[in-house]
């Protein structure tokens, strides 16, 4: 019987999950300041930065799929496993000081956001989205829960939506994202390294990697393709899907906002945005209040969707690493240690953004340390994605390998330039 449309799109959405999650995540109020920034100060010339890493996201977070799919452990697990104490414990200390970071950042841009649309105390809406995350992550189940992170990737329509409220040349649009005016100044490549740090993250491998073995955990039937390989087929199709469909989400969201904020901010003269909240307000009087409201909202959508992606990256990492219990559909009760850093660090995050301490100087701080780790983390998975001992018969392919190393070699120039325009 040949399915109907209705249920070709149901069928399509019961593979999406991880990869989905993982993308969406990736354009959180952090990223939108990033994306319009780079919008704003070097207007359609930045398009490309998008379409190039499009190729290079994908390659490396279906390698972080496959790990945790194929292992049936997350990456912190697996590094802690087979290599030395000191590359892991390095790692995750970085790891945790620049997900709290973000946590803060994000949490702050939320209350500024929710204050632009309806005024009061940006203090008390940063307190209440921090705490409502919290207790959303810490006492709803897996499976549900999954649910809701599914729905908050709608918000991230509104930036597609938003672009199509004010006049787009697409002509242009086209022709500059494929032949752009590169420039070597050191704004610009500040701005390109900010966009690859911000589009390849760390966080996102420990994650998706997690989800993982989260959504093997949650079948009965299932289990690690190391030890039940005839899973292998379905398993690793659904993870080539979901990963290229959810990096596409990200990175389409990611160009409709420089696109967006080009093509109003940047042709207005507007070319110092340093957070999202203040790209929103400078839209509303060039785009409309329409435009603006959508800006304001899709921050707190991305805000909700993002911090319980923060928090749980950084628990997954310490619970792998000390062998902890650790689950999201496990009870509190049964977790203690990996809840208690989901609390502590959206704790945290949260009287970051009550203190003195510069979100911008933060986030600038942020981004340096994820760009240091995301090499060494990187060029880790590559390693242990072509051991047999580790992945058996699913080693990675050679078109995988060369992808998955490209990722790794360009953040690694990235990494080298940040510090040459420092």
């Amino acid at each position: 019987m040949k399915l109907i449309p209705t249920q070709q799109v149901n069928r399509l959405l019961k593979k999406l999950g991880p990869g989905l999650i993982t993308g969406a995540a990736d354009d959180d109020p952090s990223g939108i300041a990033t994306y319009s920034q780079a919008g704003a100060q070097f207007g359609m010339n930045m398009l490309w930065t998008v379409l190039f890493t499009y190729p290079l996201m994908v390659s490396i977070q279906i390698v972080s799929a496959k790990i945790g799919r194929v292992t049936g452990r997350g990456l912190a697990d697996n590094i802690q496993q087979h290599f030395p104490a000191w590359l892991l414990y390095g790692v995750l200390s970085l790891l945790l000081v620049a997900n709290t970071i973000n946590i803060a950042a994000d949490i702050s841009a939320m209350g500024e956001a929710f204050k632009l649309i309806v005024g009061g105390s940006a203090h008390l809406y940063a307190l209440i989205f921090g705490l409502a995350s919290l207790l959303l992550q810490v006492f709803i189940p897996y499976r549900r829960y999954v649910r809701i992170l599914k729905w908050l990737t709608l918000s991230l329509l509104a930036y597609v939506a938003t672009a199509f409220v004010v006049h787009i040349p697409w002509t242009q649009v086209l022709v500059t994202s494929l032949f752009p005016h590169i420039s070597w100044q050191t704004e610009y490549i500040t701005t390109v390294v900010a966009v690859f740090g911000t589009t390849i993250s760390p966080y996102l491998f420990f994650w998706q990697a997690s989800q993982e073995v989260e959504e093997q955990l949650a079948d009965p039937q299932s289990k690690p393709l190391i030890a039940a390989p005839e899973q292998a087929a379905d398993s690793l199709r659904r993870i080539k899907i979901d990963t290229i469909i959810g990096m596409g989400f990200s990175n389409l969201v990611a160009f409709f906002i420089i696109l967006t904020t080009a093509v109003t901010l940047n042709l207005h003269g507007i070319s110092d945005i340093q957070t999202s909240a203040q790209a929103a307000l400078a839209l509303r009087p060039i785009a409309g209040e329409f435009a603006f409201l959508l800006f304001s909202a899709g921050i707190i959508g991305t805000g909700l969707l993002a911090i319980p992606v923060l928090a749980g990256a950084s628990a997954y990492a310490m619970a792998g690493a000390f062998k902890w219990e650790h689950s999201l559909e496990l009870s509190p009760k049964m977790a203690k240690p990996f809840y208690a850093i989901i609390v502590l660090s959206t704790l945290i995050g949260v009287g970051l953004s009550f203190s003195a301490i510069d979100p911008i100087k933060a986030l600038y701080w942020s981004a340096v340390i994820n760009g240091v780790i995301s090499v060494p983390i990187m060029a880790v998975m590559m390693l242990m994605a072509v051991k047999p001992e580790i992945m058996g018969q699913f080693v990675i392919s050679r078109r995988l390998k060369s992808l998955g190393w490209l990722a790794t070699f360009m953040m690694a120039l990235a990494v080298v330039a940040m510090f040459a325009t420092i």
